[in-house]
């Protein structure tokens, strides 16, 4: 049986490059919209970094992590930015632009 983890770290697998999701999307795709706390401990913990790009999570106002557990926020800001998202510099990416629209978003209208 698949864990929670799994179930996230499967759902930040699909996020592509040059696109950010938020912790509530990702509880969403997983299973339950109340997980944002536990995608972000799932992250935290992410046994994977190179594979599972927790770095593309943002809060729901796009704001990155100030925990960001692979090297801190500048680390994610910059791996943002080597892939082509603009970050601004108190840490915001413009959520309009650069959010990842899965198509279970859509049927789920997680965007509202």
């Amino acid at each position: 049986m698949e864990s929670v983890f799994e179930r996230i770290y499967a759902q930040v697998i699909r996020i592509p490059k040059g696109c950010v999701a938020t912790y509530g999307q990702i509880a969403a795709l997983a299973g339950n919209p109340r997980w944002s706390r536990v995608v972000g401990y799932a992250l935290h913990t992410n046994p994977r970094p190179g594979e599972i790009p927790c770095h593309r999570v943002v809060n729901r106002s796009g704001h990155v992590s100030q925990a960001f557990a692979f090297g801190g926020v500048n680390a994610q800001i910059q791996l943002l930015r080597d892939e082509g998202v603009e970050v601004a510099d108190d840490g915001v990416v413009d959520l309009d632009r650069y959010r990842w629209i899965s198509g279970s978003d859509m049927d789920r209208n997680l965007l509202h």
